[in-house]
């Protein structure tokens, strides 16, 4: 029955699986004599083969070739499924040998193309690997960080407010996220949105007062960030400091004007290791996630970069280089990169081409000599 149902699959027309009835007419058994076979059934791409069958009893090469069979059936109606999805018009010559390539196959799909625009040449700007974006993070990559600071001023709103101190490895929990997510979330000092508000605005004057308004640049941050602006690479800024003092700080480092985009704590709702600020910063540069680059320095921000589908180079400022292994890349100052090794994370990989769609698995079964054609079974 499986070698008719195999013929009648090559015509063209999909395989029939799922529970049958047969009843053996040469003996003319009664109605209540009918033996049930169950068929392989087809699930995803793996095939799954149901117990004996209740009537009849199988040595262990027949069932083998029987589920060889029911594999072969498999791999050929999910064939075919793919064929009734392939355009058939769409043909491609390599060579002038006549060779047809269907779509969906050839040429493979490039997210960072937009048919959409008018002008083929800045079409064909995106599809190079040179159309990218970058994203900074403020401290601890392009300028100083004194992650002492941060727990000072942490440890000084909590005798403020009458808390108990935070303890080191909470202190490490809240590291990049948003001062009112850590207060309600973590510490869990209050829920009213009021008070909320309040504690974090306390505590980032306190931060600023500690920090003393004094800011300097990474050693060769201000030469590679020089190098982006010089290759028209737009750059976009990203941090959990109110915008006030953001812009207070890039006025005294002198570097106004270089950050195409700004996103500060006022317009997330959460930090790190969520990745909104990334993705909303990604957006504001008009930038798909696969080709924009996240410059961080802890593996909060390598958890965020990869969950937005976006690269991540890690700069060891106040983590050892060992700690940043997941990152795509990893430097202890941003002058050791070239544009060819950003150029490099940002050209498209593989996984952007594939069809999503998962591989055939296909089960090893030992190898056992089957029965010749024609042999009597009784034989074996």
């Amino acid at each position: 029955m499986v070698e008719s149902i195999a013929a009648t699959s090559i015509l063209g027309l999909r395989p029939v699986y799922g529970n049958h009835y047969c009843k053996n007419v040469s003996n003319k058994r009664k109605p209540a004599d009918l033996c049930r076979l169950t068929f392989t059934k087809f699930l995803g791409k793996e095939v799954s083969l149901s117990a004996a069958f209740p009537r009849f009893r199988f040595d262990r090469p027949r069932m083998l070739w029987l589920k060889a069979q029911a594999m072969e059936l498999t791999k050929e109606a999910y064939s075919y499924r793919e064929r009734e999805q392939i355009h058939r018009e769409f043909m491609y010559g390599m060579g002038g040998t006549g060779l047809d390539q269907m779509r969906g196959f050839w040429p493979p799909e490039n997210k960072a193309d937009n048919p959409a625009l008018g002008n083929p040449l800045l079409r064909q700007e995106r599809l190079g690997c040179g159309w990218l974006g970058a994203i900074f993070e403020w401290e601890g990559v392009l300028i100083e960080d004194n992650p002492d600071l941060e727990k000072q001023a942490w440890l000084a709103l909590s005798q403020e407010e009458g808390k108990s101190p935070p303890p080191a490895f909470m202190l490490r929990r809240i590291e990049g996220m948003k001062n009112e997510q850590a207060i309600s979330e973590v510490l869990c000092w209050s829920r009213d949105p009021v008070q909320v508000k309040r504690m974090a605005s306390r505590k980032e004057d306190i931060y600023q007062s500690l920090q003393g308004g004094i800011y300097q640049f990474r050693s060769g941050s201000q030469e590679f960030v020089n190098v982006l602006i010089q290759y028209k690479v737009p750059i976009a800024l990203v941090s959990t400091r109110p915008r006030k003092y953001l812009e207070t700080a890039i006025r005294a480092i002198g570097i106004e004007g270089v950050f195409t985009v700004i996103v500060a704590a006022e317009d997330v709702y959460r930090g790190k290791p969520d990745p909104e600020m990334f993705v909303y910063a990604a957006q504001l540069l008009q930038f798909i996630p696969e080709r924009v680059i996240v410059f961080g320095n802890s593996n909060k921000t390598v958890e965020a970069a990869h969950d937005a589908r976006m690269k991540c180079v890690a700069v060891a400022s106040k983590h050892p280089v060992y700690e940043l292994g997941a990152a795509d890349l990893v430097v202890r100052r941003l002058n050791e990169l070239s544009v060819i090794d950003i150029k490099n994370l940002a050209a498209v990989e593989s996984d952007e081409f594939k069809s999503g769609e998962p591989e055939m698995e296909m089960e090893v079964e030992e190898e056992d000599h089957l029965p010749p054609v024609g042999v009597d079974d009784s034989f074996w």
